[in-house]
């Protein structure tokens, strides 16, 4: 039986062990790309936030099919979230009971040099988005869910600095003290005279 023949070996091909691009068809994707800013990272370096089941290759397609986006390498991270008590969003949180969220995962993709990525500016005016009343419900929110917390009978009270606020004006002589009776509304019936004898 003759032996075999040594296999001759060809040219290296550089492109050979690259994996396909812009070949895996997505329709409909049900996930969300979050485009972060990255002031200090060069134009032509992009992240996202991205779901974890989302690996390097589906976000080359996916940016390559759907904005022609050239893709030379992804870099992920994957950030674990600080351990919190209880659950968020809940009313009462319940001590010494440990929660850890949910992980976020980052990707920063590389393009060619010859087509920066410039983010645009930070908008100055937010009233469209209403950022105001955002600011005073998420303020209203936090300060309602401290006074319901273990710490909160301790927290001063509103009512605490307009009494003694009030006491400051009156030692000051800034006002003149009465008593509240004289402002109350009795109905149309006459009020009593200060200072006035009541016969027997």
């Amino acid at each position: 039986m003759p032996a075999p023949k040594p296999s001759t070996l060809g040219p290296l091909q550089p492109n050979r062990f690259r994996p396909p691009r812009g070949q895996k068809r997505v329709y409909l994707p049900n996930f969300t790309l979050t485009l972060l800013r990255t002031p200090f990272a060069p134009p032509n370096y992009a992240t996202f936030l991205t779901p974890l089941h989302l690996n390097k290759l589906d976000l080359k397609d996916y940016l390559y099919n759907l904005y022609g986006v050239e893709v030379l390498s992804v870099r992920s991270y994957v950030q674990q979230a600080r351990v919190r008590q209880d659950k968020p969003g809940a009313r009462l949180p319940k001590p010494r009971r440990w929660y850890r969220p949910r992980a976020s995962k980052k990707m920063t993709i590389e393009m060619p040099a010859t087509s920066p990525f410039l983010y645009p500016d930070a908008p100055t005016d937010f009233t469209p988005w209403d950022k105001e009343m955002q600011e005073r419900a998420l303020e209203a929110r936090e300060k309602e869910q401290k006074a319901m917390g273990a710490e909160g009978p301790r927290l001063p009270k509103e009512d605490r600095k307009t009494l003694r606020e009030q006491a400051e004006e009156l030692l000051k002589g800034k006002k003149a003290w009465r008593p509240g009776w004289t402002d109350w509304d009795l109905g149309g019936r006459p009020k009593a005279e200060v200072g006035a004898g009541v016969g027997m």
